[in-house]
C-alpha cells in the first residue's frame, strides 16, 4: 500500500507540475509513469480525480478569462461524443480511432517543432565566426504559430472528437490544445478554455466511474495520500507558467502534444 502511494504520489506531482504549465496532459503524463507499475483499473479512478483537482486550481486561477460561451458550446458538444466514443471502445474499433487521432498530434506537433528547429540552426549560422548576435538566438522562439479563425461549427467538431476521445479512455485535453495552437492563441487564453473544459468533462467522468462501482476504498484512500503532491506539482507549475513567455510556452504546449501523440500510438 505504501509502495503504490510513493508512486501515485511521484507520478501525480510530475503529471500535475506539467498540466498546470499547458493547461492539459495530466492524464496522459501520469498514465505514462503509472502504468509501468500499477493496474489499469486502480489507476484510471485516482488519475480523473487527480485530473480533476489539478484541473478545478487552474480554472480558479484563470477565473476571469473564461470564455463562457465558447466553454459550454465544447461541453455540450463533448458531451454528446462521450457516449459515443464508449460504444466505440466496447466494439472494437477504439484502436485505430485512438490511432488515428495519435497520428494527427504526433504530424503536427512534430512539423511544427522541426520549423522551430531548423530556424534556431540558421539563425545560429549569420554570426560572425559562428557566434550569433544578441537576442538572435531567440528568434527561433518566435516562428508564430498559424493563425485559423474559429468558427462554432469547428469549435462543435473539435468538442464532439474529444469528447468521443473521453469516452474512449479519458484523452479529452488533446485536440483541443492543438486546435488552440492552429489558431494562435495566447497561453493565457489557452488555459482559460482548457481547464475548466478539461474540469467539467473529468467531473462528468468520475460520475460514469462512480456509477459503474470503479471507485474502490484502496482508489479513493490514494487519491487522498497523493493531494499533498498534486498540490504541490500544481503550485510550481502556476508558477513556472506564469513566468514563462509566450513563445515558451508555445514549445512547452507543442512537446506535450508531441508525447500524447506518440502515447496514443504505442
Amino acid at each position: 500500500m505504501w509502495a503504490d502511494a510513493l508512486l501515485i504520489s511521484a507520478g501525480s506531482l510530475l503529471a500535475a507540475f506539467c498540466a498546470s504549465i499547458a493547461g492539459f496532459a495530466f492524464v496522459l503524463v501520469g498514465a505514462a509513469v503509472l502504468l509501468q507499475f500499477m493496474a489499469p483499473a486502480l489507476v484510471a479512478p485516482v488519475l480523473v480525480m487527480g485530473s480533476l483537482i489539478v484541473q478545478g486550481i487552474g480554472t480558479y486561477a484563470v477565473r476571469d478569462h473564461i470564455p463562457w460561451q465558447r466553454l459550454w458550446l465544447y461541453v455540450g458538444t463533448a458531451t454528446l461524443g462521450l457516449p459515443l466514443g464508449i460504444a466505440i471502445l466496447a466494439l472494437g474499433p477504439a484502436r485505430a480511432v485512438v490511432a488515428g487521432v495519435g497520428l494527427l498530434l504526433v504530424l503536427y506537433a512534430g512539423y511544427t517543432l522541426v520549423r522551430i528547429t531548423l530556424l534556431g540552426v540558421a539563425v545560429r549560422t549569420i554570426g560572425r565566426g559562428g557566434s550569433t548576435k544578441p537576442g538572435m538566438a531567440r528568434l527561433a522562439l518566435r516562428l508564430k504559430s498559424p493563425s485559423m479563425q474559429a468558427t462554432p461549427r469547428s469549435d462543435a467538431v473539435i468538442g464532439f472528437t474529444s469528447g468521443i476521445l473521453g469516452g474512449i479512455g479519458g484523452y479529452v485535453g488533446a485536440l483541443v490544445g492543438m486546435w488552440a495552437d492552429v489558431q494562435g492563441m495566447p497561453p493565457q487564453d489557452t488555459r482559460a478554455l482548457m481547464q475548466p473544459f478539461i474540469a467539467i468533462m473529468q467531473g462528468i467522468t468520475i460520475l460514469a466511474l462512480a456509477f459503474t462501482g470503479f471507485f474502490t476504498q484502496e482508489a479513493i484512500l490514494l487519491t487522498i495520500t497523493a493531494v499533498p503532491a498534486l498540490l504541490l506539482g500544481t503550485w510550481l507549475g502556476l508558477r513556472v507558467g506564469k513566468r514563462l513567455p509566450a513563445q515558451g510556452f508555445r514549445l512547452v504546449l507543442l512537446s506535450l502534444l508531441l508525447v500524447s501523440g506518440l502515447s496514443l500510438l504505442i
